[in-house]
């Protein structure tokens, strides 16, 4: 307890942030990022072609896909865009961690993301449009990759999971708030001012992350620096040789340059850590575990009022489905997390949790779409969202806690590539394929839950792992080496001195 309040001080020392203001910082920060996903699919600024009736009457097209006469690929294009650059940035800003301040770079991307927004409301046709999205993701990628390691360290040691709650709830809020946003400003104003808008909300916490002191992340580059360091690792019996970072000595008048010097050992970490993190067993399962679940949450939320309007008559599928995520999103995310704390937060009980939380969520939903009657469907399915939406929180602790601090940006974002590449992403067009295979909602909807109970059992299995929890493990580590006589000065006191 006294080594977790320790090292929170140290963390926000001299800083403007304390611990409390650093949650709602990050918080809103995250909130507009999903703000901006539920933007892009709001009526209002999305929008849709021009429609003529057969006696010759035409509608005219609104929104970006009126604007740029855009056909339902390309408007699905745009939709998922941004997810390239967020796939393709999420390692690269978590290796960088490892040379820059991580505080910093959450500073660039927040600019990246402004930025791109920005010219989100300025393009002039699909491609332009469509490359503003990826830059978006490119932004968004240091955020995703950062933050909660961030969190994590400065939450009180009681509540670390509660907060991760806090922080994770964002995403249904921020994509409900997003719908409304986008739907009011692009009815009466234009699509173009909806992107200004957000640009202009995310402005002040871009400037942030460059004039406040940087914070120092647990395990990484000191807060004062702004410049590339050697990060000198201790080398204990556990790790693997081939990881460990050994400093290149080039003389002066090599054929090899610093930067490529600097590039080279870049790959060379990052593959090394990337090599230790697929080592912890712990991670993989917990990971795997979250395909599957993410899954069947992508599949829910593209096909799932589809599925209620031909199962239930539904007469408004969009805002039954969408009302239901967005308050069990909510109640269930913070509800997990609070669970956690409660039980104590330990990977064990972080497995527990997700493995049970899910195994009777997926028999609630699986119970509702067999119900005849829409109200009972929305009862059972209300409750099993609840119950699967639990699973946030603990799940991202385990991303945390099972490996060392300084690969937590890369447990992160390893995670965040991993669940959107083998989950969410194929999800939809494969259930798309078995509902035209089958023709039958309920039946398909059915099939789809079962992966609930796959992900459930993946996450009872990491019940029965040994789990160390590596932070507490390394902050262990690290009070023992400060009491020690012998211990050198660190480079950031040198920096100090010189």
């Amino acid at each position: 307890m006294e080594m977790g309040r320790r090292s929170s001080e140290a963390v926000t020392k001299g800083s403007w942030f304390t611990p409390k203001r650093l949650l709602i910082v990050f918080c809103v920060i995250n909130m507009l990022n999903y703000v901006d996903r539920g933007v892009i699919a709001s009526n209002g600024v999305n929008g849709s072609l021009e429609t003529c009736t057969e006696s010759g009457v035409c509608t005219g097209g609104k929104g970006i896909q009126g604007e740029f006469k855009l056909n339902n690929f390309e408007d699905g294009v745009l939709s998922s865009a941004f997810m390239v650059g967020l796939l393709l940035a999420s390692p690269i800003f978590a290796s960088l961690a490892k040379s820059y301040n991580p505080f910093r770079l959450i500073g660039v991307g927040l600019s990246v993301w402004t930025v791109s927004t920005l010219g989100c409301g300025c393009s002039f046709n699909f491609w332009s449009i469509a490359i503003c999205r990826m830059l978006v993701g490119v932004g968004e990628a240091s955020f995703i990759s950062l933050a909660a390691p961030f969190i994590d360290d400065n939450a009180p040691v009681a509540m670390k999971t509660a907060w991760l709650a806090m922080f994770y709830m964002c995403i249904p809020t921020g994509i409900a708030l997003g719908y409304v946003y986008g739907g009011i400003v692009g009815s009466n104003f234009n699509w173009r001012w909806a992107f200004w808008g957000e640009a202009l909300l995310m402005l002040p916490f871009a400037i942030l992350g460059f004039v406040m002191k940087p914070l120092q992340l647990k395990g990484f580059a000191p807060s004062g620096s702004s410049k590339a360091f050697i990060a000198v690792e201790t080398v204990d019996e556990s790790d693997d040789l081939e990881t460990a970072e050994v400093p290149v000595l080039v003389a002066d008048g090599g054929d090899r340059s610093e930067d490529a010097v600097k590039t080279s050992n870049m790959f060379t970490r990052f593959f090394g850590d990337l090599k230790q993190l697929l080592g912890e067993k712990v991670y993989v399962v917990n990971v795997l575990g979250y395909i599957a679940y993410n899954f069947v949450i992508g599949a829910y939320s593209y096909w799932g009022p589809k599925a209620g309007y031909n199962i239930y008559h539904m007469a408004n599928a969009d805002l039954m489905f969408g009302g239901i995520t967005i308050v069990c999103g909510i109640f269930g995310t913070l509800a997990g997390g609070y669970a956690l704390d409660h039980m104590v937060a330990t990977l064990s009980n972080a497995f527990k949790l997700l493995a049970g939380a899910t195994f009777f969520g997926a028999i609630f939903c699986f119970a509702a779409f067999c119900m005849k009657s829409m109200y009972a469907f929305i009862a059972l399915f209300a409750v099993g969202e609840l119950l699967v939406f639990a699973t946030q929180a603990p799940v991202n602790y385990v991303c945390l806690h099972c490996v060392k601090p300084r690969l937590r940006p890369l447990s992160m974002a390893m995670s965040t590539v991993s669940i959107h590449i083998f989950g969410d992403v194929p999800s939809s067009p494969l259930v798309g394929v078995l509902q035209d295979h089958i023709k039958n909602w309920r039946h398909t909807a059915l099939i789809l839950t079962t992966v609930f109970f796959l992900a459930a059992g993946v996450w009872f299995v990491g019940i029965f792992f040994n789990s160390v929890d590596r932070y507490a493990e390394e902050a262990e580590a690290q009070l023992a080496s400060e009491n020690k006589a012998s211990t050198k000065p660190l480079l950031e006191g040198a920096d100090e001195t010189s």
